[in-house]
């Protein structure tokens, strides 16, 4: 072990080497990413993971840093370090080695390296200019059969091999909308059951239901028409509602289905309050689809917690007034529902065939010295 690279507590009984490099693109994290982390931690006493992306690239270097540090949080003997990289990609011209070397040293703030832990073929010489050890790990890419240029060509493909808060940024969130009893959460359900993956049920729903309870304590005659709403009440809807479906996004598919948003909630609130408040509009994101149902042909079904059978064309027009220039797809379903459901069913098929758009990272100026390193996305991406 190198001098002043400390034991720590919870790390490997007797480290191999004191401290271990592992440098990487990481755009983005994989398995096999997480793979060579625990490899390098499970033999060091202490491991420096410096992140060194491009600015071109299209995920953000302080995401990739929280998701890293999130997965590996059960080993703290390994720190994670963030620095851009703009400069070229050539394997066989030393001044350039210099360059990405300079990068990484400060990166690591001085400190000995006493191994340099890759799965790409330029790993030997990365170790020979930090003087340390190279331990190639995986280098055929046996054990976890991925790498990142594959997962930026087909995330969904690959969903199996990436973490809860990587799948979380790469879901595609479908909304679907539309006014009392149009049957959005049977659409919801059923799109999610189609797909395999999640949807998220509607707060608002379940806060009404609270509130009718409580109503009810005191008067059981109460009706839904008794309940009251206040800004802050809608507030809360749009939070609750959001923090529910970042949780989903974590363990669902590459689709997640989310009955009702925050533009929804701007329209209830004027419905029932007469305007919509800066908090619930400030707070609309922008999902991938809109999926708004008709409510022409559809019955009201009245189930004791609807009260606006009478306003269902004023809302499905406040819907459509909403939605208009919000920059996001909108497809309408209309009729019954396995017409409805094909419609959706066909654009979320689009969804899906339009892919991911991804900056490519910055290519190699030459051929890599050894075929092995082929990956234009160099440097464990």
């Amino acid at each position: 072990m190198s001098a002043g690279t400390p034991a720590v507590p919870g790390g490997p009984a007797a480290p191999e080497f004191g401290h271990g490099l592992v440098v990487g693109k990481f755009y983005p994290p994989h398995a096999g990413h997480h793979a060579l982390i625990e490899a390098a931690a499970a033999r060091c006493a202490a491991v420096t993971v410096v992140v060194a992306p491009s600015r071109r690239e299209s995920i953000p270097l302080d995401l990739r840093l929280d998701w890293l540090r999130e997965v590996h949080a059960g080993t703290p003997w390994v720190r994670f370090v963030g620095r851009y990289d703009d400069h070229p990609v050539d394997y066989a011209d030393p001044t350039v080695w210099d360059l990405h070397c300079a990068v990484f040293r400060e990166a690591l703030g001085g400190r000995r390296v006493d191994a340099v832990f890759s799965s790409e073929a330029y790993g030997e010489e990365l170790a020979r200019r930090f003087d340390a050890v190279g331990v190639c790990v995986d280098p055929g890419r046996r054990s976890v059969p991925v790498s990142g240029t594959a997962v930026r060509a087909d995330p969904a493909g690959h969903w199996d091999r990436l973490s809860a808060p990587v799948r979380a940024w790469f879901v595609r969130r479908v909304v679907v909308l539309g006014a009392e009893s149009t049957g959005t959460t049977t659409m919801a359900a059923a799109l999610a059951a189609h797909y395999g993956t999640r949807w998220v049920p509607e707060y608002g729903r379940e806060l009404t239901e609270r509130k009718l309870a409580r109503l009810r304590e005191r008067d059981p005659a109460a009706t839904i028409f008794d309940v009251a709403w206040d800004r802050d009440d809608f507030a809360e809807v749009v939070r609750e509602q959001q923090a529910a479906e970042d949780a989903a996004a974590r363990s669902c598919g590459p689709l997640l289905f989310c009955d009702t948003d925050a533009r929804a909630t701007a329209v209830w609130e004027e419905r029932y309050l007469g305007s919509t408040s800066a908090r619930v509009r400030a707070a609309a994101r922008r999902p991938a689809l809109y999926l708004l149902t008709d409510h022409v042909g559809v019955p009201f079904d009245d189930d004791g917690l609807r009260d606006g059978e009478h306003l269902r064309p004023w809302m499905t027009a406040r819907f459509r007034a909403q939605l208009a220039g919000c920059g996001v797809p909108v497809v309408e379903l209309a009729g019954p529902h396995p017409r409805r459901l094909a419609r959706a069913v066909a654009a979320c098929d689009a969804l899906l065939a339009a892919g991911w758009s991804l900056a490519d990272p910055v290519a190699p100026a030459g051929p890599p010295a050894d075929p092995a390193a082929a990956d234009p996305a160099h440097l464990a991406s």
